[in-house]
């Protein structure tokens, strides 16, 4: 078989659960992929494995795997997914008993050997991100199922297109091709028109999931199912590149994947070609990330309706201030939204939020020292004083920390189905790189100077965003060589920050990427302590590109 078609059927841990019988039913594949882990889903999975220590992994997907086995088996399908997050082997000893009760001859494999609990007192779950290799090993044994706990998101398509096509470590130039197909594939419906600037130019509401055809030198075509919802074009697979990235080099452990050397085409209807990936060796170290507890945390939005919404926000910080004087906690913070408009027609819209969000250690000071403070204003503060809904007694939060050790220190095992034990080598010294930020490219021609308008940026540029930790990426592209040239003239750091407020005093870095008409911001710091410390009213910086787009700017005529 010289094309290797691999599709995905999760995005993420709560993702569309038909999504495995449609890839399955919807067309011709041979290996589906789930992706259900994230930094939030490992500190999820660390709460239940606290409760029940036979838990850590992911069960929506036993619940899709007992509806589909049976067409799997039938169709010669293979299945690849990380939902056995903490618990990999536990997962696989269940995928056994389910097959077993079904009567369905399956092979299960899993893949161990990447967590680093026990080296890191305090935290919940401590990861290290693996590659493909233990993958590969699984599936070249014979396993239908292989289950694997933290790799990397890439990992679940090079693990496949190694083991298919024979490559080893090293091939890096084919590696780093499979690794931006699997970049692009592992967030499932975000490659067919989900979260998408421009979603108004097809039928969004239902979209398929992707499927990456894969050659033996590493190039792919992104497509879909044929009949199914949403579209693959040029801008929906850039969408999905500029995803929680930062610069030209894409670090993985299996390879560094260049992807200032991406080139991408209309291969026909949702047909996108990928090509001329380059690769280089492997950083000398492997991420890991450290999930733990941070303490406890609540909430509480007062509605400010009307006039004096200023001087309705002032007196219950100065009320509350009092009344948590006694005892503080330990972070405090105030945010007013001004969503009311002057003159509304609905009393919603002539409203404001006023949120205030506390953290502490100890839970009682965030619960109900401060339930009991917001109620007592209930007859006694602002006119017309309500809350969205009453504070908790406090829920514990959780906090990220990314951390790197090296190769060798991780025993990256395939566990195969007949029990043998496979050691995958890590990668050998001499071929890791210390991967410097590469120089800036040189920059095209800027437009001719003309006539401007004042103009939402979106409307010559899409963006997507994500994070990373505590930090967000921001990737924005052009439609058109033209947009282009006056994009990455215009679209500076301090262009950024002018636009972005909440980025002024942050590190803020600006990333080139010519071949895709792209520019790469990554904002350090901006999320805190991550998504699970809930540090900003978005806190997975999921619209901050939609925030970005809306900004105003002069922008050429010509482009608009």
């Amino acid at each position: 078989m010289t094309v290797l078609r691999i599709g995905n059927f999760s995005g993420f841990y709560g993702d569309r659960a038909d999504a495995l019988r449609e890839m399955l039913t919807g067309g011709e594949v041979d290996v589906l992929t789930g992706d259900y882990l994230a930094e939030l889903t490992m500190l999820i999975l660390g709460r239940d494995r606290l409760k029940d220590p036979a838990a850590g992994y992911a069960r929506t997907f036993l619940r899709q795997l007992e509806d589909c086995l049976g067409l799997a088996h039938e169709r010669g399908v293979r299945i690849v997914t990380n939902a056995g997050g903490l618990n990999p082997a536990g997962l696989a000893v269940a995928v056994r008993q389910l097959a077993e009760r079904l009567g369905i001859p399956v092979r299960v494999a899993h893949v161990e050997g990447d967590d680093l609990t026990a080296r890191h007192p305090g935290a919940l779950a401590a990861h290290a991100y693996l590659g493909g290799f233990g993958i590969a090993e699984c599936l070249r044994a014979g396993a239908d199922v292989v289950i694997t706990g933290r790799v990397t998101d890439a990992a679940l398509v090079t693990g496949p297109a190694a083991a298919h096509f024979g490559w080893q470590p090293g091939e890096y130039d084919r590696l780093a091709g499979a690794v931006v197909a699997g970049h692009v594939l592992e967030c499932g419906t975000q490659a067919t028109g989900g979260n998408y600037s421009f979603f108004r130019e097809g039928d969004v509401r239902r979209p398929g999931f992707p499927l990456a055809e894969i050659h033996a030198d590493g190039s792919s075509v992104i497509t879909k199912h044929p009949g199914t919802g949403g579209f693959v074009d040029v801008g929906t697979v850039t969408a999905q590149l500029l995803y929680e990235t930062g610069g030209a080099r894409y670090l993985g452990p299996d390879v560094t994947a260049r992807l200032d050397t991406v080139r991408l085409s209309q291969d026909g209807a949702d047909r996108v070609r990928i090509e001329g990936v380059r690769g280089e060796g492997p950083p000398p170290t492997l991420k890991a990330g450290l999930n733990r507890l941070g303490g406890f945390r609540n909430e509480v939005a007062f509605v400010l309706t009307g006039l004096d919404i200023e001087a309705k926000a002032e007196l219950v910080r100065q009320q509350l201030g009092d009344a948590l004087a006694k005892s503080p906690p330990k972070e405090v913070r105030w945010d007013l939204v001004r969503t009311d408009r002057a003159d509304a027609d609905s009393e919603e819209t002539a409203s404001a939020l006023l949120r205030l969000v506390v953290r502490d250690p100890d839970q009682q000071v965030v619960g109900r020292a401060l339930s009991g403070a917001a109620i007592e204003l209930a007859l006694a503060s602002y006119p017309g004083f309500h809350v969205l809904a009453p504070p908790g007694k406090g829920a514990p939060y959780g906090v990220f920390e990314d951390v790197y050790v090296p190769h060798g220190a991780v025993d990256h095992v395939a566990v195969l189905h007949d029990g043998r034990r496979v050691i995958v080598a890590a990668a050998p010294a001499q071929d890791t790189l210390v991967t410097d930020e590469l120089p800036q490219p040189p920059l095209p021609e800027p437009l001719p100077s003309g006539p401007v308008r004042r103009a939402p940026l979106g409307l010559v540029a899409g963006a997507r965003s994500g994070d990373k930790g505590g930090n967000a990426n921001v990737g924005v592209w052009a439609r058109s060589e033209e947009a282009w040239r006056w994009l990455v003239h215009e679209l500076t750091v301090d262009r950024f920050r002018q636009l972005i407020p909440e980025s002024e005093g942050l590190p803020v870095s600006r990333h080139v990427l010519a071949n895709l008409r792209a520019v790469n911001f990554v904002v350090t710091g901006i999320l805190g302590a991550g998504v699970a410390a809930q540090h900003r009213f978005d806190p997975q910086a999921k619209a901050l590109g939609e925030w970005l787009r809306s900004r105003h700017l002069d922008i050429p005529e010509a482009l608009l």
